[in-house]
């Protein structure tokens, strides 16, 4: 009895388990390991300290050919990819573009919520962890 009340204990704790409901995959978009910070005092990334005003666009080495945005939603930050989640790299050479609350993809004008990344489309918006530590934001994968 003691083994099954145990066995019972640990697939319980197995299958409890929680991924915080991330998922980041995307056969279009490769997986890039980074670490990107912004600090919010700085004048570039100052609207970041606003909820809702205009994404922040970032292009460097470490984030992927097209860039990243990061987008503060009032409760917390998103940080998606730039590419267009829905077509190929080789089909859509450009990056998304603002567009009010989304981020609309220039060769297909599929538009994409900033506050989910979400669209009627198979893929969302391929997103990436982002944490605030004081004024700083932390953007990584």
């Amino acid at each position: 009895m003691k083994k099954i009340l145990s066995l019972s204990l640990i697939c319980l704790l197995f299958f409890s388990c929680s991924d915080n409901g991330f998922k980041n995959n995307n056969p279009y978009i490769p997986n890039y390991n980074f670490t990107v910070t912004f600090d919010t005092n700085y004048p570039a990334y100052s609207n970041l300290q606003y909820a809702g005003s205009s994404p922040v666009y970032y292009a460097g080495p470490e984030v992927g050919p097209k860039g990243i945005y990061i987008f503060n939603t009032g409760t917390g930050y998103n940080a998606f990819d730039a590419a267009c989640p829905n077509q190929s790299s080789s089909t859509c050479t450009n990056r998304l573009i603002p567009d009010g609350t989304y981020l609309k993809c220039s060769c297909g004008n599929e538009k994409y919520f900033l506050y989910t990344g979400q669209s009627d489309l198979q893929y969302p918006l391929k997103q990436y962890r982002a944490e605030k530590i004081g004024s700083v934001i932390r953007v990584y994968n």
